[in-house]
């Protein structure tokens, strides 16, 4: 349960940022890439395949807030951008050991016409090469050599008319997906933005849910576009090259991968005239995301850029980023913070400034840094003498440094104290019921994900948007898993922050970790649960605050798929209606 607390409350920690910036995960985040939309990544995705758990699904998307009716330059992926998604597997290698490599190349099959498409010809039509390299990026093998970008859906004429491309819309957007000759399943193409937020309420002073009394909480990426990459790979091509073909159990570290993606332009572009320009030079990363809303939601605004342009095992030696995951500005806006009053949306969510009567995690607290060096921490990777106790307990006044920052840095182990408060026995520091592990210490901003964490079947009555959030209620309230210490799997271990699956509602679960939920899974309660009543209850009205708290915004505007790539298809140009995007 620790495990998933801190991973929760890692990715908790971006949302707190919320009220500052976008929380639409990367939609426009930093400065530069807000004016560069093709290279702009707008959400990562990590998952082990609902319908196939042999498999790992990755989803990179670009290109953000797509108007369907975006005529007559239909989007489609830059011909000078390389678009990568990375995985690393073993901490003891700096650097990525996969990357699949896209480029794309356009072209106009009817350049006399200003229509996209006409009498079966496509404008802006797109193909690719992938390429893929296991050796850290040193070479790199062609595994798909022309994949097809399916058309935009423009409408009806342009599509299934006669006078279009007299074809099914479903059938050419299925029809792109390919395998590739080292046998990943692979798809590049449009598709519904998977990711669902109220952007008019978070950019209004964090007014989420709306707080106006007829003023309605609403989607505010729904009914638009984004283009998808998107790739089903066999564990077995993922795993730590030395890991069993098996794995041990469902947490075995040797089956922990982190995954980011970014996207790399020539450093140096020459215009000599309207349609004649030149690139040149090596390629420079202009966009890359991991974990959702970090840069937009944790990292301020004047290094947004340079955040963009790390890597994250290059963040990982930056010391310079580290203060804003140790005190988070969204925590300002969260009771007790300086200004919680001036954000009433966020009333039903609260920090922990005195849990068990001892311990301060709002900003500016000590949080567990008053027991450095105490017998206490014996056992725990808190431990004098621990290899990670200087980068958990850096010093006083830092309280997110036992949980936000390892979450993007490291990931949770399943250690002391990172573990559910099953069994503890109302000692936080002691051993609990193990809950995850995702930790890959090498590298800053990564989707961390064990893949041996079998997946929730989709249709179950168990499967829940809430992720580790909800695995960790289940761990510490139901009868069926909370009467054992025992290690055994909990519906939703599999959901964000381990990893991240298209449905996982991250607005929600990141604003409830800054307001102390992973903390609480671990045994630190919330202020006004009485540690002296040896019949009190952690189930505190705190408690039931927080885990009841919404945005009102809970799900994609679309459903998803059940096969691969899971995303759904693109809204159709001629059918959106941006005035009905209320959530209901």
């Amino acid at each position: 349960m620790h495990q998933l607390l801190l991973r929760c409350l890692g990715s908790f920690a971006l949302i707190f940022a919320v009220s500052q910036v976008s929380l639409a995960s990367s939609h426009r985040e930093a400065p530069l890439i807000a004016d560069d939309p093709l290279a702009d990544n707008t959400d990562v995705y990590a998952f082990v395949s609902p319908d196939d758990p042999s498999t790992v699904t990755l989803i990179a998307n670009y290109i953000p807030m797509q108007l369907p009716q975006g005529g007559p330059n239909y989007y489609t992926f830059g011909e000078d951008i390389r678009y990568e998604i990375h995985v690393d597997n073993d901490h003891t290698i700096v650097g990525d050991e996969i990357t699949y490599r896209f480029t794309f190349t356009r072209m106009n099959q009817d350049p006399s016409t200003f229509f996209n498409i006409r009498l079966g010809a496509e404008n802006i039509k797109a193909t690719y090469v992938l390429e893929r390299s296991l050796d850290g990026g040193n070479t790199f093998q062609t595994i798909v050599e022309e994949g097809i970008v399916p058309p935009y859906n423009i409408g009806p004429r342009s599509i299934e008319s006669p006078v279009g491309l007299n074809s099914n819309y479903e059938t050419l957007w299925e029809s792109a997906i390919t395998t590739a000759s080292t046998g990943e399943m692979v798809f590049a193409g449009p598709a519904d933005d998977p990711f669902f937020v109220d952007l008019g309420g978070i950019f209004d002073l964090g007014d989420s849910p709306r707080q106006g009394e007829d003023d309605i909480s609403r989607d505010g990426l729904a009914q638009f576009n984004v283009h998808t990459l998107a790739l089903k790979v066999p564990i077995t091509t993922l795993k730590k090259k030395s890991a069993a073909n098996t794995p041990a159990d469902i947490l075995d570290g040797d089956y922990v991968i982190g995954v980011w993606a970014s996207a790399s332009r020539p450093a140096m572009r020459t215009i000599n005239s309207g349609d004649d320009i030149e690139d040149s030079g090596a390629y420079v990363q202009v966009s890359r995301l991991g974990m959702p809303l970090t840069n937009e939601a944790v990292i301020p605004i004047g290094m947004k850029d340079y955040w963009n342009a790390l890597t994250p095992y290059q963040e990982a030696a930056d010391l310079t980023l580290d203060p804003s995951f140790y005190n988070p500005e969204l925590a300002l806006y969260i009771s007790p913070g300086a200004f919680a009053a001036s954000v009433p949306a966020f009333s039903p969510l609260m920090i922990q400034s005195s849990s068990l009567g001892a311990f301060d995690f709002s900003n500016g607290g000590n949080g567990l840094f008053d027991l450095k060096g105490s017998a206490a921490l014996d056992g725990t990777v808190l431990a004098a003498g621990s290899t990670y106790e200087d980068f958990l307990l850096p010093g006083a006044n830092l309280p997110r440094s036992v949980d936000l920052w390892p979450i993007f840095h490291t990931g949770v182990p399943n250690l002391r104290p990172y573990q559910l408060a099953t069994g503890k026995m109302g000692d936080p520091l002691a051993a609990g019921k193990p809950f995850i592990n995702n930790f890959l210490p090498n590298g800053g901003d990564m989707l961390r994900l064990n893949m041996a964490v079998p997946p929730t079947p989709r249709d179950s009555d168990n499967f829940s948007s809430l992720g580790l959030v909800q695995a960790a209620v289940l761990g510490l309230t139901d009868g069926a898993f909370n009467s054992s210490a025992e290690l055994q799997f909990i519906p939703n271990m599999d959901g964000f922050p381990n990893g991240r699956r298209l449905e996982d509602d991250v607005t929600r679960i990141e604003l409830q970790a800054v307001s102390g939920i992973v903390l609480a899974a671990i045994g630190l309660w919330y202020d006004d649960y009485d540690a002296a009543d040896p019949n009190a209850s952690p189930v505190t009205e705190d408690l039931l605050s927080v885990l009841s708290y919404t945005t009102e915004v809970e799900m994609n505007d679309k459903p998803f798929r059940a096969t691969f790539p899971y995303v759904a298809m693109p809204w159709r140009g001629t059918e959106v209606d941006h005035t009905n995007t209320i959530n209901e």
